[in-house]
Protein backbone atom coordinates (compact mmCIF):
# COMPACT_ATOMS: atom_id res chain seq x y z
CA UNK A 1 0.00 0.00 0.00
CA UNK A 2 2.84 2.41 0.80
CA UNK A 3 4.42 2.20 -2.66
CA UNK A 4 1.07 2.60 -4.42
CA UNK A 5 0.19 5.62 -2.28
CA UNK A 6 3.59 7.22 -2.95
CA UNK A 7 3.15 6.67 -6.69
CA UNK A 8 -0.35 8.17 -6.60
CA UNK A 9 0.92 11.21 -4.67
CA UNK A 10 3.76 11.69 -7.16
CA UNK A 11 1.31 11.50 -10.06
CA UNK A 12 -0.97 14.10 -8.45
CA UNK A 13 2.00 16.43 -7.88
CA UNK A 14 3.11 16.01 -11.50
CA UNK A 15 -0.41 16.78 -12.76
CA UNK A 16 -0.62 19.88 -10.53
CA UNK A 17 2.77 21.09 -11.79
CA UNK A 18 1.71 20.55 -15.43
CA UNK A 19 -1.55 22.43 -14.83
CA UNK A 20 0.33 25.33 -13.23
CA UNK A 21 2.85 25.45 -16.12
CA UNK A 22 -0.04 25.46 -18.63
CA UNK A 23 -1.68 28.39 -16.84
CA UNK A 24 1.66 30.25 -16.80
CA UNK A 25 2.09 29.62 -20.54
CA UNK A 26 -1.45 30.88 -21.14
CA UNK A 27 -0.64 34.09 -19.23
CA UNK A 28 2.29 34.70 -21.61
CA UNK A 29 0.30 33.79 -24.74
CA UNK A 30 -0.68 37.45 -25.26
CA UNK A 31 2.96 38.19 -26.09
CA UNK A 32 3.72 37.44 -29.74
CA UNK A 33 6.53 35.16 -30.83
CA UNK A 34 9.87 36.99 -31.20
CA UNK A 35 10.88 38.84 -34.34
CA UNK A 36 14.62 38.21 -34.63
CA UNK A 37 15.12 40.95 -37.23
CA UNK A 38 14.26 43.51 -34.51
CA UNK A 39 17.10 42.49 -32.19
CA UNK A 40 19.69 40.73 -34.36
CA UNK A 41 21.87 43.88 -34.45
CA UNK A 42 21.63 44.63 -30.70
CA UNK A 43 25.01 43.90 -29.16
CA UNK A 44 25.02 46.00 -25.98
CA UNK A 45 22.93 45.16 -22.91
CA UNK A 46 21.95 48.82 -22.50
CA UNK A 47 20.43 48.82 -26.00
CA UNK A 48 18.33 45.67 -25.38
CA UNK A 49 14.67 46.75 -25.15
CA UNK A 50 13.16 43.45 -23.92
CA UNK A 51 13.56 42.01 -20.42
CA UNK A 52 17.23 41.37 -19.59
CA UNK A 53 18.12 38.89 -16.84
CA UNK A 54 21.48 39.13 -15.09
CA UNK A 55 22.09 36.07 -12.92
CA UNK A 56 24.22 36.05 -9.77
CA UNK A 57 24.96 33.36 -7.15
CA UNK A 58 21.90 34.08 -4.99
CA UNK A 59 19.81 36.65 -6.86
CA UNK A 60 18.75 37.73 -10.34
CA UNK A 61 18.40 41.25 -11.67
CA UNK A 62 15.56 41.67 -14.14
CA UNK A 63 15.90 44.86 -16.18
CA UNK A 64 12.76 45.94 -18.02
CA UNK A 65 11.62 48.91 -20.08
CA UNK A 66 7.95 49.62 -19.56
CA UNK A 67 5.88 50.75 -22.55
CA UNK A 68 5.16 54.43 -23.14
CA UNK A 69 1.52 54.84 -22.12
CA UNK A 70 1.15 58.18 -23.88
CA UNK A 71 -0.43 57.47 -27.29
CA UNK A 72 0.76 60.77 -28.79
CA UNK A 73 3.94 60.84 -30.88
CA UNK A 74 4.68 64.40 -29.71
CA UNK A 75 7.82 64.48 -27.58
CA UNK A 76 8.40 60.74 -27.83
CA UNK A 77 12.00 59.89 -26.86
CA UNK A 78 12.74 63.51 -25.96
CA UNK A 79 13.57 65.07 -22.62
CA UNK A 80 9.85 65.28 -21.93
CA UNK A 81 9.36 61.51 -22.28
CA UNK A 82 12.75 59.80 -21.82
CA UNK A 83 13.00 56.05 -22.24
CA UNK A 84 15.30 55.85 -19.23
CA UNK A 85 12.45 56.98 -16.97
CA UNK A 86 10.53 53.83 -17.92
CA UNK A 87 13.43 51.49 -17.16
CA UNK A 88 13.24 49.50 -13.97
CA UNK A 89 15.50 46.94 -12.37
CA UNK A 90 14.00 44.31 -10.11
CA UNK A 91 16.06 42.10 -7.83
CA UNK A 92 14.55 38.61 -7.60
CA UNK A 93 15.22 35.30 -5.97
CA UNK A 94 15.31 32.43 -8.49
CA UNK A 95 11.87 31.18 -7.40
CA UNK A 96 10.26 34.53 -8.23
CA UNK A 97 11.33 34.71 -11.88
CA UNK A 98 8.26 33.14 -13.49
CA UNK A 99 5.75 35.27 -11.57
CA UNK A 100 7.74 38.44 -12.31
CA UNK A 101 7.70 37.72 -16.05
CA UNK A 102 3.98 36.89 -16.06
CA UNK A 103 3.29 40.21 -14.30
CA UNK A 104 5.00 42.25 -17.05
CA UNK A 105 2.68 44.08 -19.44
CA UNK A 106 2.80 42.88 -23.08
CA UNK A 107 4.26 46.28 -24.07
CA UNK A 108 7.47 45.47 -22.15
CA UNK A 109 8.23 42.77 -24.75
CA UNK A 110 9.25 45.03 -27.68
CA UNK A 111 10.82 42.17 -29.69
CA UNK A 112 8.21 39.56 -28.80
CA UNK A 113 8.61 36.66 -26.35
CA UNK A 114 12.41 36.68 -26.05
CA UNK A 115 14.63 37.46 -23.07
CA UNK A 116 18.37 38.08 -22.81
CA UNK A 117 20.16 36.12 -20.07
CA UNK A 118 23.71 36.75 -18.89
CA UNK A 119 25.95 35.83 -16.00
CA UNK A 120 26.43 38.81 -13.72
CA UNK A 121 29.78 40.47 -14.46
CA UNK A 122 29.89 41.47 -10.77
CA UNK A 123 29.73 37.88 -9.51
CA UNK A 124 32.59 36.75 -7.32
CA UNK A 125 35.07 34.49 -9.14
CA UNK A 126 34.64 31.66 -6.62
CA UNK A 127 30.85 31.75 -7.17
CA UNK A 128 31.08 31.17 -10.95
CA UNK A 129 29.97 27.48 -10.83
CA UNK A 130 26.89 28.40 -8.76
CA UNK A 131 26.13 31.32 -11.09
CA UNK A 132 26.35 29.00 -14.10
CA UNK A 133 23.97 26.48 -12.47
CA UNK A 134 21.53 29.33 -11.78
CA UNK A 135 21.77 30.50 -15.42
CA UNK A 136 21.05 26.99 -16.67
CA UNK A 137 18.10 26.59 -14.26
CA UNK A 138 16.68 29.97 -15.38
CA UNK A 139 17.04 29.00 -19.05
CA UNK A 140 15.19 25.73 -18.35
CA UNK A 141 12.34 27.63 -16.63
CA UNK A 142 12.12 30.11 -19.50
CA UNK A 143 12.11 27.36 -22.13
CA UNK A 144 9.35 25.54 -20.22
CA UNK A 145 7.27 28.73 -20.48
CA UNK A 146 7.84 29.04 -24.22
CA UNK A 147 10.11 32.09 -23.91
CA UNK A 148 13.03 32.25 -26.36
CA UNK A 149 16.37 32.79 -24.60
CA UNK A 150 19.22 34.85 -26.06
CA UNK A 151 22.19 33.98 -23.86
CA UNK A 152 24.71 36.79 -23.71
CA UNK A 153 28.37 36.37 -22.93
CA UNK A 154 29.64 38.19 -19.86
CA UNK A 155 30.72 41.64 -20.92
Amino acid sequence: MGVAQTAANAEHKAQAAATERDSQRAALAAIPLPTKSLYIDVHEPAAWANPFLSVDADTMDLRITLPDTNPSAVGQGSMLRPEGARRQELQLRPGELVQALIALPPGAWHYGRVIAVAESPLANRKDRPKVRRNVEAAIQQLNDLGIVVEEWPTR
